[in-house]
């Protein structure tokens, strides 16, 4: 194996983070490579999101470190949230929805632009929807679409956050075949964020559990225990 592959996309050592007054991570040590898929778990409230807000450089931690393998401020992140209730009306279409990923530094898009957003709306199954606006689709299709908008600006690490909750079982698996190929075929590196262990267990290559107590332990998924409540 050479230097590049063996080079940590991500490392974080030491980490410690706090809410308010209570310590939620102490002393994480945790190396992602790049093409790799994590599986991120616990329960409720042992802070899962405020540790992707932390590597995301949206919080800062009570200590420790957080380093990638290019300086922070050129790592590119793409974000799958929650499925999010939309309204009936809400007026972008999803070719709009997913092309306001590339409006931030002007308001118009260059012809290369256009094709990476056509691009994309192919990749992730819905080019023959693209007209329909994102209040008249299915919840299945709205969480393509927001995978579609994170990937259009080419991230080099993907956080789904809780993405698949509230899907139905085809849906799930629908989105998460699609960010598996994402990550086999272009070797995109994702972080899964999931109380769903066997939806877990089906698409990741890692596990982090992140305990009450602040403790963790990471390990290969084929060693996940799907059995044990995590809610």
């Amino acid at each position: 194996m050479n230097e590049m592959t063996t080079k940590p996309l991500l490392k974080i050592t030491d980490l410690s983070i706090a809410f308010r007054d209570r310590k939620l991570i102490q002393h994480l040590n945790l190396t992602v490579q790049p093409g790799e898929f994590l599986a991120i778990i616990g329960e409720n409230g042992v802070g899962k999101t405020t540790l992707i807000r932390t590597v995301t450089g949206q919080r800062k931690p009570e200590g420790g470190t957080i380093q990638f393998d290019v300086p922070a401020k050129k790592m590119r992140f793409g974000y799958v949230p929650q499925f999010r209730n939309i309204s009936e009306e809400y007026p972008l279409s999803m070719r709009d929805f997913v092309e306001l990923n590339l409006l931030h530094l002007r308001p118009w898009l260059t012809k290369k632009e256009h094709q990476r957003v056509t691009n994309v709306l192919t990749e992730v199954g819905i080019e023959n929807i693209d007209n329909t606006s994102m209040g008249q689709a299915s919840g299945g299709e709205k969480q393509k679409a927001y995978l579609a908008q994170a990937i259009v600006n080419e991230p080099r690490l993907l956080i789904l956050d809780e993405s698949t909750a509230s899907l139905d079982v085809e849906a799930k698996n629908e989105l998460m075949g699609l960010v598996k190929k994402l990550n086999q075929q272009d070797g995109l590196t994702v972080l899964f964020i999931t109380h769903d262990l066997p939806l877990a267990k089906k698409y990741a290559d890692q596990f982090l559990l992140i305990r009450r107590n602040g403790q963790y332990e990471e390990k290969p998924i084929d060693q996940l225990d799907t059995t044990q409540d995590i809610q």
